[in-house]
């Protein structure tokens, strides 16, 4: 057990996910005091002092990402000034991920601008979910753990989704080992959909891959944005024969026009996604759209760490 007093606070973005986690962990949120002031500054000022405690910031990189990510500086810092003895980012999801190498000439590898960011701030260790790109990892020269979504969509599927003839499918070749684990966990077979990418936020599903026919396919993935890719894969897998399809997101960033691209698509009978970005209240009113939480999974994480116990048992396994 650590010497040091744990302590959680939490950003503006998460509010329901981070009250979740601190009554898991029977303890009370510090109230940051975020503040704005009229040209948009944010201000922060600790209710309480931090001095020797390891401090969990729970913040999600949600729309806006920019506010959303000074506000997680700004409470790295103070908490910094207030002498923490140990920071660590809880950051269900991880924005600008997608930005994680140069795939052109003159551009910036935002992801790593992130991460360098968070360390100056003053983070000692980041936890996140579901990270789109596994080599941001190598970006931090500081404690990073990539923990997953899967036992909590793995548990709804069995319960709700899972039939004999079902299949899991990756709507690209990216998130083939996503895939192999959930498929490897449920006994089903795989597939996956040759995406090509045509300009930012537009993809044209071309292929599919596997015996697809007759099967009630599960597409897993771990960002739904503006769902163009998802709707073109759901009718490039009925095309191929699919008799149903579902799709399982971790992260909901459901930019316009999301909603009515996912409501206007009758193929696609219902989306699963987690609590790692809170949907706004459109997006709460569409019927085919499932919310299953991911607090129990973070709560643990945050447990073994200040207890020093591994975290194994919470990552994704590849064989």
């Amino acid at each position: 057990m650590s010497d040091h007093k744990i302590v959680l606070m939490s950003g503006t973005t998460v509010p329901k996910l981070a009250g979740s986690i601190a009554e898991m962990l029977n303890l009370e949120l510090l109230d940051p005091g975020l503040v704005r002031f009229a040209n948009g500054e944010i201000y922060c000022e600790l209710e309480n002092t931090v001095r020797g405690c390891d401090v969990y910031i729970i913040q999600s990189l949600k729309t806006p990402v920019n506010d959303s990510l000074m506000e997680l500086l700004i409470m790295i810092d103070a908490v910094k000034r207030s002498s923490a003895a140990s920071i660590t980012a809880v950051m269900p999801h991880y924005g600008y991920s997608r930005q994680d190498r140069m795939n052109r000439p003159r551009t910036p590898i935002t992801a790593k601008l992130v991460a360098d960011m968070l360390t100056v701030a003053g983070a000692t260790r980041v936890i996140t979910m579901d990270l789109h790109a596994g080599q941001i990892q190598g970006f931090f020269d500081i404690p990073f753990d990539n923990i997953y979504a899967s036992p909590v969509i793995l548990k709804y599927i069995r319960e709700s989704l899972f039939k004999e003839n079902s299949i899991c499918v990756s709507p690209d070749s990216g998130g083939i080992e996503r895939v192999r684990h959930y498929a490897k966990k449920l006994g089903c077979d795989i597939g996956m959909i040759d995406k090509r990418r045509v300009a930012k936020n537009v993809a044209q599903a071309m292929n599919v891959i596997g015996n697809i026919k007759g099967k009630e396919c599960i597409l897993i993935d771990d960002i739904v944005d503006t769902a163009g890719s998802l709707v073109e894969a759901v009718h490039s897998l009925m095309d191929a024969g699919a008799t149903k399809v579902v799709a399982c997101m971790t992260h909901p960033i459901l930019s316009h026009p999301a909603l009515e691209r996912i409501e206007d698509c009758k193929e696609l009978e219902q989306v699963v996604v987690t609590d790692t970005i809170p949907l706004t209240d459109a997006a709460k009113k569409v019927s085919k759209i499932k919310i299953v939480s991911v607090a129990s999974i973070l709560s643990q994480a945050i447990h073994r760490t200040y207890t020093n116990q591994p975290l194994s048992c919470l990552f994704i396994e590849t064989e």
